[in-house]
């Protein structure tokens, strides 16, 4: 099966769901590709690869794509769809048997997870605790009839390195510290498929292949036409910006090194800028797995001749210091590593996490106590979705969300505040907030989404004074300073309004709204409020 016998993914990343011998009488080894969909730099893959050279059995992969998921729509589907056509590409060049399935209508691929399950010698699982897939994965263990290994792919750290929450980025900071080092030390094969030997390929059974039958080139393409044949919801159309946000490994590993190559050394001056490129905009292949974060930290090492051997001694949980990289790679490497696994790190062991109910006390109390405050406008999520408020800048910040699936970093937390101002209560803007994320953003439903959301309701922050309405001590912002403090217009005019959306309505005092914004008129900012729920 292999060229070299590829190492066994680390025990910290493996979880057997069913304690079973392997069944050496099976067909294959079944690789259940879930939510790291990708092949390079990604334990799972690496550990299945492994298991079936051990087994001397031939690998399957099966791939599936499933239509009863909350928020399902054609931008999702079509990222995902793109992804699986670099994956069977990158299977077939290996030689090792890929099935992509994509259900023709909701409920169509009941079935086929277990009846490939029963003929494997072993299954192998990608181990995530975000959205659907906990779910998914105790229905296959109750389906498997043979060993099930789940293994976690998704960070530096193995979420099973530690079972506590962390209430602050400081306090995840200086537990991280301490256990990269060792975690960094058991680093993915960067190309596990490069390992497999020509030989017998696993096949389809007959009869999976006619009930369950192979997506066709065209849907994988996320063709126009073979998207409008699915029940998905149209109305969140696919990001039309090319290539660049096209989904799959190839289109990851172009932005990754377009990244590193160009922009990563004016990432710390200039992120926070809404004008400048200097982000990364690599969270949506990182949200569908299509990019491992192994693989980004090897790239960011390479462009400075860095090698785990060079991390720092301090592990007090300071932002700069610990990667002894430039200012700019540490800055990027906190967002990537402390954030992104602080919010793993939540969803993996607060199986709740999307609940208002989940905030810490001191942030819920303080919202409570400030729940019937009046507020300067209340708008609907219709209003809100269509970017139809007085607020020009919030306005611009919700148009690039509908069009290209993602907001300027900054900007986000602006947009999440400004919905707790103007919802009737702190649990409907909760709600809000996640509805809107979720149905449009590329990167929603991932665990540094829910961290963003809640981080503008407190969490993960303290109490900050000086007490105001509605926002009781949760950090409060405003446009109007936000304008003050960066260059907005440039982001203004790139995200004006369109036919598409309805015109802007007013509500706010003129302080809240950004210097240059054209002064409200029409609805006054005494509308009745809708009276706050029990």
């Amino acid at each position: 099966m292999s060229r070299a016998l590829l190492p066994s993914a680390p025990a910290a990343r493996v979880r057997t769901l069913v304690e079973a011998e392997a069944a050496r009488a099976g067909r294959c080894v079944l690789y259940w590709m879930t939510a790291s969909r990708r092949t390079r730099n990604h334990f799972g893959l690496q550990h299945a690869l492994a298991r079936a050279a051990e087994l001397g059995k031939p690998l399957l992969v099966l791939e599936a794509l499933r239509l009863d998921y909350r928020w399902a729509s054609a931008r999702h589907h079509a990222f995902v769809l793109q992804g699986m056509a670099d994956n069977r590409a990158a299977c077939a060049a290996a030689g090792v048997a890929y099935h992509g399935y994509v259900e023709p209508e909701r409920g169509a691929g009941r079935g086929l997870f277990a009846a490939l399950a029963r003929q494997a010698a072993l299954v192998v699982a990608d181990d995530a605790r975000i959205f659907f897939l906990p779910n998914a994965l105790e229905r296959a263990r109750q389906l498997c009839p043979v060993r099930l290994e789940a293994v976690d792919s998704a960070g530096l750290l193995p979420f099973r390195a530690t079972a506590q929450l962390f209430p602050t980025a400081y306090a995840f900071r200086r537990h991280l510290q301490r256990a990269l080092p060792e975690a960094l030390g058991q680093l993915p094969v960067e190309e596990p498929l490069a390992a497999v030997a020509s030989g017998t390929q696993a096949e389809l059974p007959a009869d999976v292949a006619r009930r369950w039958p192979a997506a066709s080139p065209e849907l994988l393409a996320a063709a126009p036409a073979e998207l409008a044949r699915l029940a998905l919801d149209g109305t969140v159309a696919p990001v039309a910006t090319g290539g660049a946000m096209r989904g799959g490994e190839r289109a990851a590993r172009a932005a990754l090194a377009e990244f590193v190559a160009l922009r990563l050394a004016r990432y710390a001056e200039e992120r926070g800028e809404p004008a400048s490129d200097a982000a990364s905009g690599l969270s949506p292949w990182l949200h569908y797995g299509q990019l491992g974060v192994h693989e980004v930290l090897r790239a960011v090492g390479r462009s400075e001749a860095w090698t785990p051997a060079r991390l720092g001694s301090e592990r007090r949980g300071f932002k700069q210091g610990f990667w002894n990289l430039s200012a700019s790679a540490e800055a990027f490497l906190d967002e990537l590593v402390t954030w992104r696994e602080l919010g793993l790190n939540r969803c993996a062991h607060q199986p709740d996490y999307a609940r208002f109910q989940t905030l810490p006390d001191w942030a819920r109390a303080t919202l409570h106590k400030h729940a019937a405050d009046a507020r300067p406008v209340v708008y609907t999520q219709a209003e809100l979705e269509a970017a139809a408020t007085h607020d020009p800048l919030w306005n611009a910040a919700q148009r690039q969300l509908v069009r290209e699936g993602r907001i300027h970093n900054y900007l986000r937390m602006l947009w999440g505040k400004k919905v707790l101002e103007w919802s009737a209560t702190p649990e409907q803007a909760w709600e809000t907030l996640i509805e809107l994320n979720n149905r449009w953003a590329l990167d929603g439903r991932d665990p540094n989404s829910y961290s963003g959301i809640a981080w503008c309701f407190g969490r993960f922050d303290r109490p900050w004074g000086p007490e105001r309405p509605i926002f009781g001590t949760v950090r409060y912002m405003s446009s109007a300073n936000t304008a003050r403090k960066l260059d907005v217009a440039p982001y203004l005019a790139r995200y004006a309004s369109e036919a598409a959306l309805t015109a802007p309505r007013s509500g706010a005092t003129p302080a809240d709204r950004p210097p240059s914004a054209p002064s409200p008129a029409g609805r006054s900012a005494s509308r009745p409020r809708p009276r706050p729920k029990a």
